[in-house]
């Protein structure tokens, strides 16, 4: 059975080696700082926001959320990043974290709650596809 929480102070260690993971799925690195940054935003729980996803009491996969204005609708939730450690996948971890972001979004006044993915991550794709609507945007991106 999986359950979904916010990150506890204990969680620190397990969360951040789920963080490395997502960061190197995407073939990306971040100075040690960030780690330190993000997770003290998510103990603070009022600009960015983090749960975590157990699986036989082992946390085993992660979303980090945040809220922001939009332009012609109420706020709307942005799912940055998901993750689940490779042993847990197909369990319906990310499923259970992306519900509970949804419900979460909901409880806020949200408006829409959506997410981004490369158009590589099929795996991921296949269960979005059943959940969400693909609507076609390209991002673009240029550093600062």
């Amino acid at each position: 059975m999986i359950s979904v929480s916010r990150l506890r102070p204990d969680d620190r260690a397990d969360w951040e080696e789920l963080f490395r993971g997502y960061i190197a799925f995407y073939e990306r690195t971040i100075p040690d700082e960030e780690y330190d940054r993000a997770w003290q935003e998510f103990q603070h729980g009022s600009r960015m926001h983090a749960l975590g996803a157990r699986w036989h009491d082992r946390l085993v996969g992660i979303a980090h959320f945040f809220v922001h204005p939009h332009t012609n609708a109420g706020d709307v939730c942005y799912l940055q990043d998901l993750f689940t450690a490779p042993d847990a996948r197909g369990h319906g971890v990310a499923r259970s974290l992306i519900e509970a972001v949804h419900g979460w979004a909901r409880e806020q006044g949200c408006s829409q709650l959506y997410w981004h993915t490369h158009e590589s991550n099929a795996t991921a794709r296949r269960l979005y596809d059943r959940l969400a609507e693909n609507r076609g945007f390209i991002r673009y991106q240029m550093p600062i």
